[in-house]
């Protein structure tokens, strides 16, 4: 029998089903490092107006750019694949720990302050998913949200995507196979054109897309706080031949540059392996030169590194 992606009703965790639906996520968190979620508290009217100022942004400053990039690049004739490229046009946001949004160029004065509210409301969405998890974890309220804030607090930032129509998606992914490196993930994303995928059970399984959901996925240091009790996942984008192409809004709610990231000691029991523990930045910095490549060697990297407190 063929398992059904999770999605989750936030709304029954106000009601008797809230322990079905704790259980819900902690399953999703411990075999899937993905779920989906639906009457987030995020209203429709904003997910509309942000998916129209997007799908229009694109259109109108960065449409001809990706041409121009395929022209220069000869991909439509390509007849081998590519594997140091993504057919996906995108630009990024910085929320926390200051914004950015003011200094993006192109972007007209009220898509600037809907992607503000929009921020404002993931992040609240993101905190609330922390201390889900904390409950289901056996962690202290708001343990892992103080681990995220480090010093100066947590970095929150957006990859807002377009995948437009590709000639040759066996040859070229919209996104190549990744796990992410942060800490919660919220996705908002097209609800006409699938394209993400996770891997599971060695089978590449389709993330559904549904209208006005959010879906949630786990980065490296949520497997390192949990001791590997919860996994990041590796997830790719298939491009799409025909339609106008899929939009992706994915925001990354991270610890911040000087956290210390160990896995908790609740957490941690005297058969296991233990995860490392680093500074946040030092593991971003590695990321950055091998995202692309499998995680393992990863946090195997900084069990043999000496203890940062002490280099620190």
């Amino acid at each position: 029998m063929e398992e059904t992606f999770p999605v989750v009703n936030m709304e029954k965790l106000n009601g008797e089903e809230r322990a079905a639906t704790m259980n819900l996520i902690n399953d999703a968190c411990e075999n899937w490092g993905f779920f989906e979620i639906v009457n987030h508290g995020i209203s429709t009217e904003l997910l509309d107006r942000v998916e129209k100022m997007t799908k229009g942004h694109y259109k109108k400053c960065m449409e001809d750019r990706f041409k121009e990039m395929v022209a220069a690049k000869g991909l439509e004739a390509v007849q081998t694949e590519i594997d140091d490229l993504d057919w996906e046009s995108t630009f990024y946001l910085r929320h926390l720990p200051k914004s950015n949004i003011s200094e993006i160029p192109d972007l007209e004065h009220d898509y600037r302050e809907v992607m503000k509210e929009f921020a404002k409301e993931l992040e609240k969405l993101a905190e609330a998913i922390l201390d889900i998890l904390c409950e289901n974890l056996g962690l202290d309220k708001g343990y892992l949200k103080k681990v995220f804030y480090g010093g100066k607090g947590p970095t929150f930032g957006t990859k807002v995507s377009n995948y437009p129509p590709c000639p040759k998606p066996d040859l070229i992914k919209g996104l190549r196979a990744h796990t992410d490196a942060g800490g919660v993930i919220l996705l908002f994303q097209d609800d006409k054109v699938s394209g993400l995928q996770l891997l599971k059970d060695d089978k590449w399984v389709d993330v559904p897309p549904m209208h006005h959901s959010i879906v949630v996925n786990l980065g490296d240091q949520l497997e390192v706080i949990t001791n590997g009790r919860y996994k990041s996942v590796l997830h790719r984008v298939i491009a799409q031949t025909d339609g106008t192409g899929r939009m992706s809004i994915a925001s990354f709610y991270n610890p911040g540059s000087e956290a210390l990231i160990y896995p908790a000691p609740q957490l941690v029991n005297k058969e296991q392996d233990m995860y490392p523990k680093f500074v946040f930045e030092d593991y971003m910095k590695l990321y950055a030169q091998v995202k692309f490549q499998p995680k393992e060697p990863r946090f195997e990297a900084f069990k043999t590194m000496e203890d940062p407190i002490a280099t620190a």
